[in-house]
Protein backbone atom coordinates (compact mmCIF):
# COMPACT_ATOMS: atom_id res chain seq x y z
CA UNK A 1 0.00 0.00 0.00
CA UNK A 2 1.71 3.23 -1.13
CA UNK A 3 0.11 4.90 1.91
CA UNK A 4 2.66 2.54 4.21
CA UNK A 5 6.23 4.04 5.41
CA UNK A 6 8.83 1.59 4.73
CA UNK A 7 11.22 3.05 7.76
CA UNK A 8 12.88 -0.63 7.98
CA UNK A 9 14.60 0.05 4.40
CA UNK A 10 16.39 3.12 5.83
CA UNK A 11 17.97 0.92 8.67
CA UNK A 12 20.97 -1.19 8.03
CA UNK A 13 21.77 -4.66 9.49
CA UNK A 14 22.51 -4.26 12.84
CA UNK A 15 24.56 -7.52 14.94
CA UNK A 16 22.73 -9.20 17.39
CA UNK A 17 23.72 -7.24 20.87
CA UNK A 18 24.89 -3.82 19.15
CA UNK A 19 23.12 -0.48 19.43
CA UNK A 20 23.57 2.29 17.26
CA UNK A 21 24.32 5.56 18.39
CA UNK A 22 24.05 9.09 16.46
CA UNK A 23 26.40 11.69 17.28
CA UNK A 24 26.37 15.30 17.68
CA UNK A 25 29.20 17.41 16.48
CA UNK A 26 30.03 21.14 17.14
CA UNK A 27 31.56 23.36 14.91
CA UNK A 28 32.50 27.15 13.99
CA UNK A 29 30.14 28.09 10.95
CA UNK A 30 31.73 31.38 9.90
CA UNK A 31 31.07 35.12 10.94
CA UNK A 32 28.30 37.54 10.25
CA UNK A 33 28.63 41.08 8.21
CA UNK A 34 29.26 42.66 11.73
CA UNK A 35 31.64 40.17 12.86
CA UNK A 36 29.62 37.80 15.36
CA UNK A 37 31.20 34.35 14.85
CA UNK A 38 28.21 31.62 13.95
CA UNK A 39 28.28 27.97 14.92
CA UNK A 40 26.94 24.57 13.71
CA UNK A 41 26.15 21.36 14.96
CA UNK A 42 25.56 18.46 12.29
CA UNK A 43 23.59 15.80 13.48
CA UNK A 44 23.92 11.87 11.69
CA UNK A 45 22.36 8.57 12.30
CA UNK A 46 23.80 5.17 11.55
CA UNK A 47 21.64 5.42 8.69
CA UNK A 48 23.30 8.13 6.41
CA UNK A 49 20.88 10.64 7.60
CA UNK A 50 22.50 14.26 8.54
CA UNK A 51 20.91 17.42 9.60
CA UNK A 52 23.29 20.90 9.97
CA UNK A 53 21.87 23.61 12.27
CA UNK A 54 23.26 27.14 12.35
CA UNK A 55 23.21 29.04 15.59
CA UNK A 56 21.64 32.26 13.34
CA UNK A 57 18.22 31.74 13.10
CA UNK A 58 18.38 28.33 14.85
CA UNK A 59 18.18 27.23 11.17
CA UNK A 60 17.80 24.08 9.86
CA UNK A 61 20.48 24.56 7.26
CA UNK A 62 20.98 21.20 5.57
CA UNK A 63 18.97 17.47 5.96
CA UNK A 64 20.64 14.78 3.97
CA UNK A 65 18.40 11.85 3.62
CA UNK A 66 19.13 8.70 1.48
CA UNK A 67 16.61 7.30 -1.30
CA UNK A 68 15.51 3.55 -2.59
CA UNK A 69 19.00 3.13 -4.06
CA UNK A 70 20.76 4.37 -0.80
CA UNK A 71 22.13 7.33 -1.82
CA UNK A 72 22.16 10.73 -0.02
CA UNK A 73 21.00 14.33 -1.35
CA UNK A 74 19.99 17.29 0.38
CA UNK A 75 16.60 17.54 0.20
CA UNK A 76 16.29 21.04 1.58
CA UNK A 77 16.55 24.35 -0.14
CA UNK A 78 19.25 26.87 1.72
CA UNK A 79 22.74 28.54 1.24
CA UNK A 80 26.20 27.45 1.29
CA UNK A 81 27.56 30.35 3.70
CA UNK A 82 25.86 31.91 6.91
CA UNK A 83 26.89 35.02 5.17
CA UNK A 84 23.70 34.20 2.26
CA UNK A 85 21.38 33.60 5.71
CA UNK A 86 22.08 37.36 6.96
CA UNK A 87 22.51 39.22 3.20
CA UNK A 88 19.70 37.61 1.10
CA UNK A 89 16.95 36.05 3.78
CA UNK A 90 14.38 33.99 2.33
CA UNK A 91 13.11 32.12 5.47
CA UNK A 92 14.96 28.58 4.76
CA UNK A 93 15.12 26.55 6.80
CA UNK A 94 14.55 29.16 9.74
CA UNK A 95 12.96 29.28 13.10
CA UNK A 96 10.54 31.92 13.01
CA UNK A 97 8.70 33.60 15.74
CA UNK A 98 7.56 34.88 18.14
CA UNK A 99 4.21 34.20 15.66
CA UNK A 100 4.87 32.08 12.66
CA UNK A 101 2.43 33.41 9.39
CA UNK A 102 0.85 36.53 9.08
CA UNK A 103 -0.84 38.98 11.75
CA UNK A 104 -3.24 41.65 9.76
CA UNK A 105 -1.69 45.24 9.74
CA UNK A 106 0.60 44.48 12.56
CA UNK A 107 -1.76 44.64 15.16
CA UNK A 108 -3.95 42.57 17.63
CA UNK A 109 -5.37 43.20 21.39
CA UNK A 110 -4.90 41.36 24.42
CA UNK A 111 -6.93 41.92 27.70
CA UNK A 112 -8.21 45.11 26.23
CA UNK A 113 -4.75 47.10 25.09
CA UNK A 114 -3.59 47.26 21.42
CA UNK A 115 -0.17 46.28 20.54
CA UNK A 116 0.99 47.43 17.00
CA UNK A 117 4.00 45.00 15.82
CA UNK A 118 6.82 45.69 13.29
CA UNK A 119 5.47 45.37 9.61
CA UNK A 120 7.28 43.47 6.86
CA UNK A 121 4.66 42.26 4.06
CA UNK A 122 3.23 45.19 3.29
CA UNK A 123 1.23 46.20 6.00
CA UNK A 124 1.07 42.85 7.77
CA UNK A 125 3.40 41.59 10.41
CA UNK A 126 4.77 38.21 9.01
CA UNK A 127 7.18 35.38 10.90
CA UNK A 128 7.79 37.45 13.65
CA UNK A 129 8.16 41.12 12.04
CA UNK A 130 11.33 42.58 10.65
CA UNK A 131 13.73 41.30 13.02
CA UNK A 132 12.28 38.59 13.76
CA UNK A 133 13.42 34.95 15.63
CA UNK A 134 15.28 34.11 12.24
CA UNK A 135 17.42 37.24 12.87
CA UNK A 136 19.01 36.44 15.82
CA UNK A 137 22.28 34.30 16.92
CA UNK A 138 21.04 31.82 19.56
CA UNK A 139 23.04 30.19 22.32
CA UNK A 140 24.14 26.85 22.04
CA UNK A 141 22.55 25.40 25.60
CA UNK A 142 23.58 21.70 25.07
CA UNK A 143 25.02 19.25 22.26
CA UNK A 144 24.52 15.35 23.32
CA UNK A 145 25.05 12.10 21.40
CA UNK A 146 23.78 8.65 22.06
CA UNK A 147 20.99 6.93 20.82
CA UNK A 148 19.51 10.14 20.01
CA UNK A 149 21.89 13.04 18.99
CA UNK A 150 20.54 16.56 20.25
CA UNK A 151 21.13 20.36 20.23
CA UNK A 152 19.33 22.65 22.56
CA UNK A 153 19.48 26.49 21.42
CA UNK A 154 18.13 29.21 23.78
CA UNK A 155 17.39 32.94 23.42
CA UNK A 156 15.91 35.99 25.52
CA UNK A 157 13.65 37.92 23.35
CA UNK A 158 12.79 41.20 25.68
CA UNK A 159 9.54 43.07 26.67
CA UNK A 160 8.66 44.69 23.62
CA UNK A 161 10.49 43.56 20.68
CA UNK A 162 8.72 43.89 17.48
CA UNK A 163 6.17 45.21 19.67
CA UNK A 164 5.60 41.79 21.62
CA UNK A 165 4.64 42.22 25.17
CA UNK A 166 6.43 40.58 28.01
CA UNK A 167 9.99 38.90 28.07
CA UNK A 168 10.17 35.32 26.59
CA UNK A 169 12.56 32.99 27.72
CA UNK A 170 12.20 30.17 24.17
CA UNK A 171 14.01 26.94 23.91
CA UNK A 172 14.72 25.44 20.11
CA UNK A 173 15.81 21.94 20.03
CA UNK A 174 16.69 19.25 17.41
CA UNK A 175 17.02 15.84 17.92
CA UNK A 176 17.58 13.03 15.70
CA UNK A 177 17.34 9.42 16.19
CA UNK A 178 18.15 6.22 13.96
CA UNK A 179 14.87 5.44 12.72
CA UNK A 180 14.96 8.42 10.50
CA UNK A 181 12.90 11.08 13.38
CA UNK A 182 14.16 14.75 13.43
CA UNK A 183 11.98 16.41 16.42
CA UNK A 184 12.20 20.13 16.71
CA UNK A 185 10.69 21.12 20.20
CA UNK A 186 10.06 24.82 20.53
CA UNK A 187 9.23 26.17 23.80
CA UNK A 188 8.70 29.09 26.03
CA UNK A 189 8.39 30.98 28.88
CA UNK A 190 6.78 34.83 29.49
CA UNK A 191 6.37 37.15 32.25
CA UNK A 192 3.40 38.69 30.75
CA UNK A 193 0.11 37.89 29.07
CA UNK A 194 1.46 37.62 25.57
CA UNK A 195 0.91 35.36 21.82
CA UNK A 196 3.56 32.92 20.99
CA UNK A 197 3.11 30.51 17.70
CA UNK A 198 6.73 28.88 16.20
CA UNK A 199 7.56 26.43 13.62
CA UNK A 200 10.44 25.73 11.57
CA UNK A 201 10.25 27.01 7.62
CA UNK A 202 12.23 23.99 5.84
CA UNK A 203 11.96 24.27 1.89
CA UNK A 204 11.63 20.43 1.02
CA UNK A 205 12.67 18.88 -2.44
CA UNK A 206 12.64 15.19 -1.75
CA UNK A 207 14.20 14.78 -5.56
CA UNK A 208 16.97 16.82 -4.23
CA UNK A 209 18.00 20.25 -3.89
CA UNK A 210 18.93 21.63 -7.41
CA UNK A 211 16.54 18.31 -8.94
CA UNK A 212 15.29 19.76 -12.27
CA UNK A 213 11.81 18.10 -12.07
CA UNK A 214 11.23 20.44 -8.44
CA UNK A 215 8.43 19.58 -6.58
CA UNK A 216 5.43 19.41 -8.63
CA UNK A 217 5.49 15.70 -9.25
CA UNK A 218 5.88 14.90 -5.51
CA UNK A 219 2.50 13.56 -3.70
CA UNK A 220 1.40 15.27 -1.03
CA UNK A 221 -1.39 14.58 1.60
CA UNK A 222 -2.93 16.56 4.21
CA UNK A 223 -5.29 15.05 6.80
CA UNK A 224 -7.76 18.35 6.86
CA UNK A 225 -11.39 18.50 5.58
CA UNK A 226 -11.01 22.41 5.82
CA UNK A 227 -8.76 25.18 5.26
CA UNK A 228 -8.83 28.82 5.84
CA UNK A 229 -9.31 31.22 2.39
CA UNK A 230 -6.99 34.41 2.61
CA UNK A 231 -8.02 37.99 1.62
CA UNK A 232 -6.35 39.93 -1.22
CA UNK A 233 -3.54 40.61 1.61
CA UNK A 234 -2.97 36.87 2.28
CA UNK A 235 -4.76 37.03 5.66
CA UNK A 236 -7.56 34.42 6.62
CA UNK A 237 -10.92 35.67 6.00
CA UNK A 238 -12.27 33.76 9.04
CA UNK A 239 -14.60 31.07 7.27
CA UNK A 240 -13.32 27.48 7.54
CA UNK A 241 -14.25 26.34 3.71
CA UNK A 242 -14.39 22.42 2.85
CA UNK A 243 -11.93 21.30 0.51
CA UNK A 244 -13.59 18.36 -0.86
CA UNK A 245 -14.21 19.47 -5.06
CA UNK A 246 -11.46 22.10 -4.80
CA UNK A 247 -7.90 21.84 -5.51
CA UNK A 248 -7.17 22.15 -1.75
CA UNK A 249 -8.28 18.70 -1.05
CA UNK A 250 -5.24 16.49 -0.39
CA UNK A 251 -6.72 14.01 1.71
CA UNK A 252 -5.47 11.54 -0.35
CA UNK A 253 -2.19 11.78 -2.09
CA UNK A 254 -2.39 14.50 -4.93
CA UNK A 255 0.15 15.67 -7.00
CA UNK A 256 1.30 18.99 -6.08
CA UNK A 257 1.17 20.11 -10.18
CA UNK A 258 -2.56 19.21 -10.51
CA UNK A 259 -3.89 22.47 -8.63
CA UNK A 260 -0.41 24.71 -8.59
CA UNK A 261 -1.59 26.79 -12.02
CA UNK A 262 -5.69 26.37 -11.48
CA UNK A 263 -6.17 29.89 -11.98
CA UNK A 264 -9.67 28.93 -11.82
CA UNK A 265 -9.86 29.22 -8.51
CA UNK A 266 -9.61 32.50 -6.91
CA UNK A 267 -7.32 31.14 -3.80
CA UNK A 268 -4.91 29.92 -6.12
CA UNK A 269 -4.86 33.51 -7.50
CA UNK A 270 -4.96 35.01 -4.08
CA UNK A 271 -1.51 33.13 -3.37
CA UNK A 272 0.16 32.81 -6.19
CA UNK A 273 -0.20 29.41 -6.00
CA UNK A 274 -0.73 27.43 -2.56
CA UNK A 275 0.32 29.78 0.25
CA UNK A 276 -2.52 28.31 2.72
CA UNK A 277 -2.90 27.22 6.07
CA UNK A 278 -4.77 24.18 6.44
CA UNK A 279 -7.24 22.87 9.84
CA UNK A 280 -6.33 19.70 10.64
CA UNK A 281 -8.94 17.07 11.48
CA UNK A 282 -7.23 16.17 14.68
CA UNK A 283 -7.11 19.50 15.97
CA UNK A 284 -4.60 20.28 19.17
CA UNK A 285 -2.88 16.91 20.10
CA UNK A 286 -0.25 16.46 23.43
CA UNK A 287 1.69 14.52 21.31
CA UNK A 288 3.12 15.03 17.59
CA UNK A 289 -0.04 13.76 14.87
CA UNK A 290 0.42 13.64 11.41
CA UNK A 291 -0.31 16.96 9.80
CA UNK A 292 1.02 16.46 6.57
CA UNK A 293 3.00 13.43 3.99
CA UNK A 294 5.00 13.90 1.22
CA UNK A 295 6.41 11.28 -0.82
CA UNK A 296 8.86 11.76 -4.21
CA UNK A 297 7.92 8.70 -6.02
CA UNK A 298 11.60 8.56 -8.46
CA UNK A 299 13.77 8.60 -5.36
CA UNK A 300 11.58 6.92 -3.05
CA UNK A 301 12.11 8.95 -0.24
CA UNK A 302 9.00 10.21 2.15
CA UNK A 303 8.84 12.56 4.37
CA UNK A 304 5.45 12.74 7.00
CA UNK A 305 5.35 16.30 8.93
CA UNK A 306 3.90 15.36 12.49
CA UNK A 307 2.37 18.04 15.23
CA UNK A 308 0.77 19.09 18.41
CA UNK A 309 -0.54 21.94 16.89
CA UNK A 310 -3.96 22.55 14.72
CA UNK A 311 -2.89 23.79 11.35
CA UNK A 312 -0.44 23.59 8.50
CA UNK A 313 0.76 26.32 6.28
CA UNK A 314 1.08 24.48 2.94
CA UNK A 315 3.29 27.23 0.84
CA UNK A 316 5.01 25.63 -2.79
CA UNK A 317 7.37 28.61 -3.09
CA UNK A 318 5.59 31.00 -5.16
CA UNK A 319 7.98 33.69 -4.26
CA UNK A 320 10.78 31.74 -5.58
CA UNK A 321 11.22 33.89 -9.18
CA UNK A 322 14.63 32.61 -10.37
CA UNK A 323 16.35 35.71 -8.73
CA UNK A 324 17.38 34.29 -6.04
CA UNK A 325 20.82 31.73 -5.69
CA UNK A 326 21.54 29.17 -3.48
CA UNK A 327 23.25 26.07 -2.98
CA UNK A 328 26.23 26.15 -5.59
CA UNK A 329 24.83 28.83 -7.55
CA UNK A 330 21.65 27.29 -8.35
CA UNK A 331 19.07 29.56 -8.90
CA UNK A 332 15.60 28.78 -7.47
CA UNK A 333 12.27 28.84 -8.88
CA UNK A 334 8.50 28.69 -8.25
CA UNK A 335 8.26 25.40 -7.19
CA UNK A 336 11.79 24.13 -6.34
CA UNK A 337 10.62 23.51 -2.54
CA UNK A 338 7.93 23.74 -0.67
CA UNK A 339 7.07 24.16 2.80
CA UNK A 340 4.61 22.12 5.76
CA UNK A 341 4.73 24.81 8.22
CA UNK A 342 2.56 23.36 11.51
CA UNK A 343 1.35 26.22 13.31
CA UNK A 344 -1.51 27.96 15.06
CA UNK A 345 -3.91 29.68 12.73
CA UNK A 346 -2.61 32.92 10.45
CA UNK A 347 -3.80 35.68 12.06
CA UNK A 348 -5.18 34.09 15.21
CA UNK A 349 -5.13 36.63 17.61
CA UNK A 350 -7.66 39.14 16.04
CA UNK A 351 -10.08 35.62 14.92
CA UNK A 352 -11.91 34.75 17.67
CA UNK A 353 -13.18 31.40 15.75
CA UNK A 354 -9.50 30.32 15.37
CA UNK A 355 -7.66 28.26 18.53
CA UNK A 356 -6.18 31.08 20.83
CA UNK A 357 -2.34 31.82 20.33
CA UNK A 358 -2.42 33.21 24.04
CA UNK A 359 0.56 32.76 26.08
CA UNK A 360 0.79 33.21 29.92
CA UNK A 361 2.80 33.21 33.04
CA UNK A 362 3.31 29.77 34.64
CA UNK A 363 1.76 28.02 31.50
CA UNK A 364 4.37 27.71 28.97
CA UNK A 365 4.69 27.23 25.20
CA UNK A 366 5.69 24.06 23.80
CA UNK A 367 5.17 23.14 19.97
CA UNK A 368 6.62 19.46 18.77
CA UNK A 369 7.04 18.55 15.69
CA UNK A 370 8.52 16.08 13.97
CA UNK A 371 10.54 15.64 10.63
CA UNK A 372 9.73 11.71 9.76
CA UNK A 373 12.59 10.16 7.44
CA UNK A 374 11.83 7.10 4.98
CA UNK A 375 11.79 4.99 1.96
CA UNK A 376 9.71 3.22 -0.43
CA UNK A 377 10.66 -0.24 -1.29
Amino acid sequence: MRAMLYAAALMAPVAAGSAFAAEAERAPAGRLADGSPVEAVTLSNANGVKARILTYGATLQSLVAPGRDGKAAEITLGYDDVADYEARPNYFGVTVGRYANRIADGRFKLDGRDYQLTQNDGANSLHGGKQGFDKRIWKIVSVTSGPTAKVVLGLISPDGDQGYPGKLDVTVSYALNDGGDLTIEFAARTDKPTIVNMTNHALFNLAGDGAAEGTAGQLLTIPATSYTPVNAKRIPTGELKPVAGTVFDFRKPRRIADGLRDGRDPQIVAGRGYDHNFALDKGPTATPALAARLEDPASGRVLEVLSTEPGIQFYSGNFLDGTLKGRQGRVYRMGDGIALEPQKFPDAPNQPRFVSARVDPGKPYRHVMIYRLAVLP
